[in-house]
């Protein structure tokens, strides 16, 4: 293929469109979740619950065998199967918002839906091994038989933000990082995106969260609620060492305009404590929620913030419901909801 899908009229739709399903890898890693991988079940499948509500699951397993002990998980939760589907897509990690799908949309072509299929090296070659992940999104489009683009370079679903006109917002903590595409730079980075996302301007945060090992995804700090508003993390305690970096961020949002001229609208949301854990500080981040066809998945933290969070977040979706869901067994795997999940848009 020869053009690029902007050319060609495709686009990625804000996560706020309606979805058609989203897309889930079921966890078996048990180094993302040392000796706690037991405990996280009945929250995923919580999360997978409350998502059947009003859209459908699907769901890369990778064989039978992990099949038959998700069903009984989700079982267990009392979840509608029927709004489930299992695909044999062997995986080697569960964060299905940087290896899987990403779809775009034009309503116009006799093909309405391609899928781009973006290199994925696991954060910068932490995590090997990570060939099988890399191709999801590829068996994904065999299996509906849609095309598939690759633009041949590394990019993560969690490092991106859309706000479904014209807008991504992203970080040069993550995108410009060399471990990522080091014969990159900025402004052809930013040609990928138009050309690949079909989206006119890349608006550029620089700072990630303390102990997110993505170096710095957008989905723990800035994310569209609607095309001109955004939530943003902040950090209370000035002591706190995501203190400066959040601010810092917040400065530059203030200075943004979107393709049409205007301002973010800019909500903040607090951050939730600390959360340490072998030494380690958490990147717990209320900002890392879902955003399904008729809710909103939050993760919560145990923590005296989570229900101030949840009220911010339910007055910027006033047509959802917000569902808190406990997120400290998860967040040891590094990563929530948003990170678990990717939406296939509906056209």
């Amino acid at each position: 293929m020869n053009a690029f899908p902007k050319d060609l009229g495709y686009y990625f739709p804000a996560e706020f469109a309606k979805h058609t399903a989203t897309w889930l890898s079921w966890p078996h890693k048990e180094a993302s979740w040392p000796q706690k991988i037991h405990t996280i079940f009945p929250y995923y499948s919580q999360f997978v619950k409350e998502l059947t509500k009003s859209e459908k699951v699907c769901i890369n397993v990778n064989n039978d065998a992990l099949k038959a002990f998700a069903v009984m998980h989700l079982q267990h939760a009392d979840v509608d199967l029927s709004k489930v589907e299992f695909f044999m897509h062997p995986t080697n990690d569960a964060w299905c918002r940087d290896h899987g799908p990403a779809f775009l949309i034009n309503p116009n072509a006799a093909q309405k839906k391609v899928i781009v299929d973006w290199n994925y090296n696991a954060w910068g070659g932490k995590y090997p091994p990570y060939d099988l992940d890399d191709i999801i999104p590829t068996r994904i489009a065999e299996h509906y038989n849609i095309p598939v683009y690759y633009p041949g370079i590394v990019m993560e679903g969690g490092s991106v933000e859309f706000n479904g006109n014209g807008t991504v917002l992203t970080s040069t903590a993550c995108l410009l990082n060399k471990n990522r595409n080091p014969h990159l730079n900025q402004s052809q980075i930013e040609a990928y995106l138009r050309n690949y996302y079909g989206i006119e301007q890349v608006l550029w945060v620089d700072e990630g969260i303390v102990g997110d090992d993505t170096d710095g995804h957008i989905d723990d700090t800035v994310r569209f609620v609607n095309e001109d508003t955004i939530l943003t993390v902040i950090e209370e305690n000035k002591s706190d060492e995501n203190y400066p970096l959040l601010q810092h961020n917040l400065k530059q949002l203030q200075q943004m305009r979107l393709v049409n001229g205007k301002q973010l609208n800019i909500v903040e949301l607090p951050m939730p404590d600390e959360l340490i854990h072998n030494d380690q500080r958490l990147p717990c981040s209320y900002a890392n929620f879902y955003i399904a066809n008729q809710a909103v998945i939050v993760p919560t933290f145990r923590c005296d913030k989570d229900d101030k969070a949840l009220q911010i977040i339910q007055s910027c979706f006033p047509d959802r419901k917000v569902v808190g869901i406990d997120s400290v067994e998860i967040i040891w795997g590094l990563g929530s909801f948003h990170c678990l999940s990717q939406q296939e848009p509906a056209v």
